[in-house]
């Protein structure tokens, strides 16, 4: 008995249709619902700010726009000083933060100065506040006398160099300790070395494990790039000083926000992008 592809193809019931209909009206509702009270959220506290007694005050030392279109330039020249600083120190934070996981994932007594070494490191530039680091190297390196004259943006690059690769390190050897051993013991069984093991199996699959936790770090390390401007660069932050001491208005700084914002807002949202679906791949078993 011959049939058509019509009758033999498959279609949904009548219970998982009313299923599909219940789920999208509760979809619909829900966004109405956060629709409706984000509005109501964002009506009540503009009218609590602009309703203050001091806001006129306020909008005229932080949200003039005359003076943020005037000073807008300079800072968005000085912005492409932190640009450059955070290629380069991203570059060197990936390639020191390795070096230091890979030496603290070391195994055997005779590797024991090269592990200590490297704990000793993370252990002290994790402690030391960032803004401390970029004196002791803004300002104590060069009276050394030794370097010559070197400019401050390179120090600055330095010091956040130092300081984030101590956290790269961890956050990467974190995710080398949680590839499972059974993954190095078959690495090994196939005759490949303790370095090609890490090299090609360990690191790899240690890296996948912390994309989001790496990423968040890189977030942090573009705004952290603005306080090189307390050695001097004039940077963004640097700019926004500058234009608030001539114009005396704080607007500028308000200016500099906003294009820091602007910089980091994307790495943001490819960070929670990353994250769910890394996490969705973990729910269906996609990563080992």
């Amino acid at each position: 008995m011959a049939s058509t592809s019509s009758d033999t193809a498959w279609r949904p019931s009548e219970l998982e249709l009313g299923r599909r209909a219940t789920r999208r009206q509760q979809s619909t509702k829900s966004v109405l619902i956060a629709l409706v009270s984000s509005v109501v959220f964002v009506v009540v506290v503009g009218w609590a700010i602009l309703s203050s007694p001091g806001w006129e005050d306020v909008r005229r030392s932080f949200f003039d726009l005359d003076i943020a279109l005037k000073s807008f330039p300079s800072i968005l020249a000085g912005l492409w000083v932190n640009i450059q600083v955070l290629i380069v120190a991203a570059l060197a934070v990936a390639v020191l933060g390795t070096t230091l996981a890979v030496l603290r994932s070391l195994r055997g007594p005779v590797f024991f100065p090269l592990r200590a070494l490297a704990t000793i490191y993370t252990d002290l530039f994790r402690g030391i506040p960032l803004l401390i680091v970029l004196y002791l190297v803004g300002f104590g390196l060069p009276a050394l006398g030794v370097f010559g004259r070197v400019p401050v943006v390179l120090w600055g690059t330095i010091a956040i160099v130092l300081t984030y690769s101590a956290y790269i390190a961890e956050v990467l050897r974190a995710g080398m300790e949680a590839v499972h051993p059974s993954q190095r013991v078959a690495a090994r069984s196939m005759g490949l070395t303790h370095g090609q093991t890490l090299r090609i199996v360990v690191i790899p699959q240690g890296v996948r494990k912390v994309v989001p936790a790496l990423m968040n770090d890189f977030v942090s390390m573009q705004k952290d790039v603005g306080l090189i401007s307390v050695l001097g660069a004039v940077d963004a932050v640097r700019a926004a000083q500058i234009s608030a001491a001539e114009y005396y208005n704080f607007t500028p700084y308000i200016v500099a926000a906003l294009l820091f914002v602007a910089m980091a807002l994307p790495m943001i949202r490819l960070t929670d992008y990353v994250s769910a679906r890394l996490a969705k791949r973990e729910q269906m078993g996609g990563i080992v």
